[in-house]
């Protein structure tokens, strides 16, 4: 089964712009960009490209954070798998994920910033989910408010299937 697609490649690209356009003012060239792995890294590469066209030069790292496996359902924990590789003490993080769902990764990543001594972490997600409850944060951008669907490429997978499609589908 295809994933019925919902936001094609140049609606992306489009979200892309406008979020660079929100986030410029609000970094600096000392910034650290943080993605969180592995859903991140297609956002976060077209993201600081979108950044640097505005004059913005941001360092860059990943945290490599765990809480689906290979299901479907997260496991309501996130495991660090891999580590910062920069020191972000003193420094603004803007730190960045695929989607924005429990907000259990995003909530967890930020903590693991602040605790290696991050003045400052901004939130970027590329797709924001709808959720039933009280999540711990809300991000400070959002590039797409997404329907509550399970959500496949640009990132986003499952299993580790689908990350690589050029549009968002939905696979339910």
């Amino acid at each position: 089964m295809n994933p019925e697609p919902l936001l094609t490649a140049d609606e992306i690209a489009d979200c892309i712009e406008r979020l660079a356009k929100d986030i410029a003012p609000r970094v600096e060239d000392d910034t650290v960009a943080v993605a969180l792995l592995t859903g991140a890294l297609w956002f976060a590469a077209d993201l600081t490209r979108a950044l640097a066209r505005m004059g913005r030069r941001l360092s860059f790292d990943a945290l490599w954070l765990g809480s689906y496996g290979e299901g479907r359902v997260s496991s309501g924990r996130c495991e660090v798998r891999a580590g910062l590789q920069r020191p972000v003490s003193g420094r603004k993080v803007l730190l960045m994920d695929d989607v924005f769902d429990s907000g259990l990764s995003l909530s967890e990543g930020g903590r693991l910033l602040y605790e290696a001594g991050a003045r400052e972490v901004l939130y970027a997600v590329f797709a924001s989910k709808p959720w039933p409850s009280a999540r711990p944060l809300e991000p400070d951008f959002v590039g797409w408010h997404a329907p509550p669907r399970f959500l496949v490429g640009y990132g986003m997978d499952v299993a580790g299937d689908w990350r690589g499609l050029p549009y968002i589908g939905a696979l339910d």
